[in-house]
């Protein structure tokens, strides 16, 4: 598969099978990831993978939607500021876009290897700082669930059109 099939490939899943993520899948999706780049190659990013079905129950509590009770793994994506790239000239913090890439490469990787993935943004925060037992300088950025998907057809993306998109 090219990279335009697999961007093509990837959509949001929101609903898995139980089937569990092999351990090697998860190993060449993280290597994926490692290899992603970042302002300076600083790597601002922790992720945790979270299985353990109590662990799992307690975090899906941060983001109490149904579709997301199927997924049989989500990962927490965390951003650290501290160790993160600032632009001399105004101090912008480069770590959500750092994590944003490494996150995209977790998500293609997932897709590549038949796995599907859904960004999670809007999800109580400080919950998942509990439940995760997370150091302050770790903010979570996003929850991926990640998992076989119940229904692997991909439906047509709705994109705008390149005139819109280039100036």
């Amino acid at each position: 598969m090219n990279f335009l099939e697999l961007t093509r490939a990837r959509f949001s899943v929101r609903n898995y099978t139980d089937r569990l993520v092999e351990p090697e899948k998860l190993d060449y999706i993280f290597e994926c990831v490692r290899m992603a780049p970042s302002a300076v190659n600083y790597q601002p990013w922790r992720f945790a993978v979270v299985t353990d079905p109590e662990r799992l129950a307690a975090l899906k509590t941060a983001y109490p939607r149904e579709w997301i009770q199927t997924a049989p793994c989500i990962i927490v994506a965390c951003a650290n500021h501290e160790e993160s790239w600032h632009r001399k000239s105004d101090g912008k913090d480069h770590a959500d876009i750092d994590l944003g890439i490494a996150v995209e490469h977790l998500c293609l990787a997932a897709a590549e290897q038949g796995l599907g993935t859904c960004w999670v943004c809007n999800f109580d925060v400080p919950r998942c700082r509990e439940v995760m037992q997370l150091p302050e300088n770790l903010e979570p950025v996003a929850l991926i669930p990640l998992g076989y998907p119940a229904d692997p057809s991909v439906a047509e993306k709705k994109r705008k059109v390149p005139a819109e998109l280039f100036l």
